[in-house]
């Protein structure tokens, strides 16, 4: 009975600690994909800028 509550204990332990990492990847995938949306946008609005000057 001691081994199947330290084992219950570890598993929930390593799924808490899982699911908080996964969370700092979403967050930063987020980040990293309105970064890159930005990037895009003002590239773009730069490439038609130049065309519009002549």
């Amino acid at each position: 009975m001691k081994k199947l509550n330290l084992l219950l204990l570890t598993m929930v332990l390593f799924a808490l600690s899982s699911c908080s990492v996964i969370t700092g990847i979403f967050k930063a995938g987020v980040a990293v994909g309105v970064i890159a949306i930005l990037v895009v946008v003002i590239i773009i609005i730069w490439i038609i800028s130049l065309f519009t000057r002549k």
